[in-house]
């Protein structure tokens, strides 16, 4: 960004003045919730569409219950402190809006969450496509399994449990593969490394169901209603990983990725190789909706001027 200003601990600073200590708890024991949210510039209207803040800035919220940790502000107030966050940094292009609110003790062993204090901060950055939402993608079933809800809670956006998403990820990087898909501990395929998962078959679009630990995706729920317009049958249910090979198209959903397309699972294709016709439908659909190019669902998007 080029004014880098930052939201912390009540105050907006400069980015160089933006710092933790190194003994902070967060940083060594992962005691920390954050969110995604992505903001879209439309150079027609010379504006930012901040995409679904107030369910954002609710799950945010509720990752922060999980940890005891005790936010000063309401969901309002938060997207208001993000609106003049995006009004000072304004820039042309499409940004990520990164929340964290963390442990921000500096102290050592100390295990009991209620016994610690609270930080937060909101910083933005510049974001466009990191994954090849055009062509599609290559992926790999992961060695590594998708952490339960019994060990760390998949409905929360917990720090900690990303290194779950980076051992995955650094796995099929390795192994010449672009993202990962994860079984949970019953052998079901529930996510890409950091994306929920959608599969096509005879025209019925099937998704892992919230009780899979799934993170219960916001841009998951955009995606199941897109699909409804176009009169495609949404089912939730477990996917058995021999069923997704034979899928006639699979893609990937989320803030960061947005809609991806998967051509190749496992070293195998999916349908013919090419990114499917319902896959393309909905990807156009949900880019348009993000950038205020659609009239549907208005009460999705903030407008931000200069």
């Amino acid at each position: 960004m080029k004014k880098n200003i930052i939201f912390l601990n009540g105050k907006f600073v400069d980015e160089k003045e933006a710092v933790v200590s190194i003994k902070t708890h967060a940083l060594h024991y992962g005691t920390a919730c954050f969110e995604g949210i992505r903001a879209y510039y439309n150079k027609d209207t010379d504006s930012l569409f901040v995409f679904r803040i107030k369910d954002h800035y609710r799950r945010f919220l509720n990752s922060a219950k999980l940890l005891f940790i005790k936010i000063p502000y309401s969901e309002k107030e938060l997207r208001d402190l993000t609106i003049g966050l995006l009004k000072k940094n304004f820039e042309e292009t499409d940004i990520y809006i990164r929340p964290l609110a963390y442990k921000s003790d500096s102290v050592v062993g100390n295990f009991v969450l209620t016994k610690l204090s609270d930080g937060l901060a909101i910083y933005a950055v510049p974001l466009g496509r990191y994954l090849n939402t055009d062509a599609g993608i290559k992926v790999n079933v992961s060695s590594w399994r998708r952490v339960p809800d019994s060990s760390i809670p998949p409905r929360g956006k917990i720090t900690g449990s990303y290194i779950n998403t980076s051992l995955a990820k650094t796995e099929s990087f390795l192994n010449g593969f672009d993202e990962a898909l994860l079984l949970d501990n019953q052998g079901h395929i529930v996510e890409g490394s950091a994306e929920n998962l959608f599969l096509i078959k005879d025209g019925i679009a099937i998704t892992p169901p919230e009780s899979d630990d799934i993170l219960v995706g916001i841009t998951r729920d955009t995606i199941i209603k897109l699909l409804g317009k176009f009169s495609i049958k949404v089912v939730e249910r477990s996917i058995d990983r021999s069923e997704i090979y034979s899928a006639d198209e699979v893609f990937l959903v989320g803030t960061g990725a947005e809609v991806t397309p998967v051509v190749e699972i496992d070293r195998r294709t999916v349908g013919n190789g090419e990114v499917g016709e319902i896959s393309s439908q909905v990807k156009k659909a949900y880019l348009e909706l993000v950038h205020g190019k659609s009239p549907d669902y208005p009460e999705f998007l903030t407008e931000i001027k200069k």
